[in-house]
């Protein structure tokens, strides 16, 4: 075993909470043997933002709370044995090991047992799981809605009435060793405005330190993320740049699609060239870059008293791709007025023009 520490840091890149940890040293386990079943489910981003949307048309106040040691409450059902932490070895039996019967960071059974220990928690509580998300639980408490979202140690909950949101919050710090951090404002990098008339959601923070990242931060601003009359191809004969450093800031972008419907389009077109990345497709990035220098504020607005009806918004190019031919498709789901997902796709097969027969 050993220790592990990390900060946990508000919106303002403030540290909130130092955190220490226990960690399982990272020796190989052996499926069926010393695990099991490793799989945990987790919140899709999708979900969150429909969480969201529900909220705001509900009027539901959002609280946070943060299990301090999460996977530390789970029970396992293997034998795992694990050596004397040192500084805690016993002198009477310094060549012994102990058994857990809890999980540890490190195990790759340990997201599992905490999720269970929480699922079967909550159920025992009168909550209901999702049919389709099995990490949203729900509960009818005399006519009042009460909702609670699970991201591994991040547990997001609201109601109807506020008053059973306090008793919630009192009853999960009974049983686990909790946090109350409050109203939700800063989520997986989500900064997130509870105000009279809706739930705002943006990004910002997360783009002034991808700019900072990646060098960018006194870059000259422009309006737009790529240019109308701009199309990308493999530019063989182009001059190579740095494969990982040109990932990293494609990953990072890819991130920040998740409240900016507004480069998707752009940042998956420059991803198709990670395999061998050029001069002229850098030159793309930094466009979206400079374009984020101009708009880092810029996020989702998720108005109440929307009517909720799921509505959904498809359209493709013909064949707009020069390189293969290949179409791209897009699309988007409002839920009432609320934007809750979309994507832009190349599709997998290509349309060829049909031959001219002479009669």
């Amino acid at each position: 075993m050993a220790a592990s520490t990390r900060n946990k840091q508000d919106e303002h890149g403030v540290v909130v909470r130092n955190k220490a940890r226990l960690v399982a040293k990272g020796f190989a386990q052996v499926e069926g043997l010393d695990f099991g079943e490793t799989f945990a489910p987790v919140a899709r981003l999708e979900a969150i933002r429909i969480l969201l949307a529900y909220s705001s048309h509900h009027k539901i106040k959002l609280y946070q709370m943060d299990v301090k040691s999460a996977f530390l409450n789970g029970f396992i059902n293997e034998l795992v044995y694990v050596d004397q932490p040192p500084g805690f070895e016993d002198p009477r039996k310094p060549n012994h090991v102990y058994r857990l019967h809890k999980a540890l960071y490190g195990l790759k059974q340990a997201p599992r047992a905490w999720y269970e220990r929480l699922r079967d928690f909550l159920i025992m509580q009168g909550f209901k799981i999702g049919k389709v998300d099995m990490t949203l639980f729900t509960k009818d408490v005399n006519g009042d809605l009460f909702i609670c979202q699970i991201y591994v140690d991040d547990i997001i909950f609201g109601c109807t009435n506020e008053k059973l949101s306090h008793e919630f919050g009192d009853m999960m710090s009974r049983e686990f060793e909790m946090s109350m951090i409050g109203e939700l404002n800063f989520f997986l990098g989500f900064q997130i405005k509870q105000v009279k008339g809706g739930i705002f959601i943006h990004q910002e923070k997360y783009c002034r330190d991808l700019l900072k990242k990646f060098k960018m931060g006194d870059c000259k601003p422009i309006s737009t993320p790529m240019s109308t009359n701009e199309h990308l191809d493999a530019d063989v004969d182009g001059k190579p740049v740095d494969q990982s450093t040109y990932r990293s800031m494609i990953g990072s972008l890819l991130y920040l699609t998740a409240s900016r419907p507004d480069i998707m389009f752009s940042v998956c077109l420059c991803a198709r060239f990670q395999a061998a990345p050029k001069e002229s497709h850098l030159t793309a990035v930094k466009r979206i870059l400079r374009y984020l220098k101009h708009t880092p504020s810029i996020g989702l607005w998720y108005p109440e008293g929307a009517k909720l009806e799921l509505l959904g918004y498809s359209d493709s190019d013909f064949a707009g791709y020069r390189v293969d031919r290949k179409s791209t498709s897009g699309g988007c789901h409002l839920l009432g007025r609320s934007l809750v997902s979309w994507s832009s796709k190349k599709q997998t097969v290509w349309l060829c023009p049909p031959r001219r027969r002479n009669i």
